[in-house]
């Protein structure tokens, strides 16, 4: 045997040795491992429960947790400076997987992350997913926001359209460039008048600025945030609800609402982490109406029967593919 052949055999033994550790390594990790349910799960939220973009991932996973598939316990209003905290305390309890919002604190939760490879995280969040665990969501309603601006468009006399968010987001702007789109598409002539409070819960602060509009002669409200819908009943006008339906709440008052279905993404995640085959990925596209993440409702009562029909019609040209919303992240501003 040349030496050649010797160190030709001795590297095709290394390299066979080092293929089997690699793979009894892979079989091994957690990440490939199947879980029984349930399964753990925590979530942290920086506002109240009963927020409404909180309120949809509190519900989806009550739901899970109603059919057995996971534990669940959670945080509310926690700071933006806790925010890291209470993530490491939730990974050390041995949670496989974490749910929030860090909107406020994206490079500090994605550095915990790294910290605890074998925990899942699922994030609101502005930006990507990342290596190991870092999935990210987003409620992107933006189809729903554009059929309950044509009911506004068509309902206002005045043509002016009032709309109050909390602030001047990505996740916040697309849906309120959705709405607007929605009105012009049947009423050109509409105007808006737009302010965010800064903040995620003051519903006495959105209150003002909705009755601001009011006195600026806006007829109809788009309720981003709680407190709006309150001004609208007050003043006997209408509003458009958002994320939730609050028509109950306001009887005679909410026109349509744009509704947020976090399940979708939820019962993904659950079963990915469950099934040992969670990655880093963007869970958003299960917001969209064509996975049932977002939908429509419209009181028919109270808005333009031709106005339904065309919001309806719209509706389904979403759901078949057939029309596409604009995704636009850029600031709204007032139109007078």
């Amino acid at each position: 045997m040349t030496r050649m052949t010797q160190k030709m055999l001795t590297r095709r033994a290394a390299l066979a040795i080092a293929a089997t550790t690699v793979a009894a390594l892979s079989l091994g990790a957690p990440a490939s491992a199947q879980m029984d349910k349930p399964i753990k799960v925590a979530a942290i939220y920086t506002v109240p429960v009963e927020q409404q973009w909180v309120s949809r991932i509190h519900k989806a996973l009550n739901a899970a947790k109603d059919r057995g598939d996971i534990e669940y316990a959670f945080s509310e209003n926690v700071a933006n400076t806790d925010y890291e905290r209470v993530m490491r305390e939730y990974a050390e309890a041995g949670n496989h997987l974490i749910v929030g919002e860090v909107f406020g604190v994206e490079r500090a939760a994605r550095k915990v992350a790294t910290d605890y490879p074998d925990t899942a995280f699922l994030m609101g969040s502005s930006f990507g997913s990342s290596k190991p665990n870092f999935s990210v969501f987003d409620n992107f309603i933006h189809e729903p926001s554009y059929l309950t601006g044509i009911i506004a468009g068509a309902e206002t006399e005045s043509n002016v359209i009032g709309m109050v968010g909390g602030y001047a987001i990505p996740e916040v702007n697309r849906l309120m460039n959705a709405f607007i789109e929605g009105a012009l598409s049947v009423n050109p002539d509409v105007k808006f008048l737009v302010t965010f409070i800064g903040s995620w819960y003051d519903p006495p602060k959105a209150k003002e600025a909705a009755f601001a509009m009011i006195d600026q002669g806006a007829d109809v409200l788009y309720a981003e945030r709680f407190g709006v819908s309150d001004a609208a009943q007050e003043r006997s006008i209408k509003a458009i609800g958002n994320v939730i339906d609050t028509a109950g709440d306001y009887p005679g008052t909410i026109l349509s609402s744009a509704l947020w279905h976090m399940e979708p993404t939820i019962d993904r995640a659950i079963a990915a982490v469950t099934e040992g085959r969670f990655e880093p990925a963007d869970y958003g596209q299960y917001s969209y109406m064509a996975y049932d993440g977002g939908s429509f409702v419209v009181d028919e009562s109270l808005a333009d029967a031709e106005a339904i029909a065309t919001a309806k019609a719209k509706e389904t040209e979403i759901k078949d593919g057939l029309f596409r919303v604009n995704v636009n992240d850029a600031e709204p501003k007032s139109t007078m």
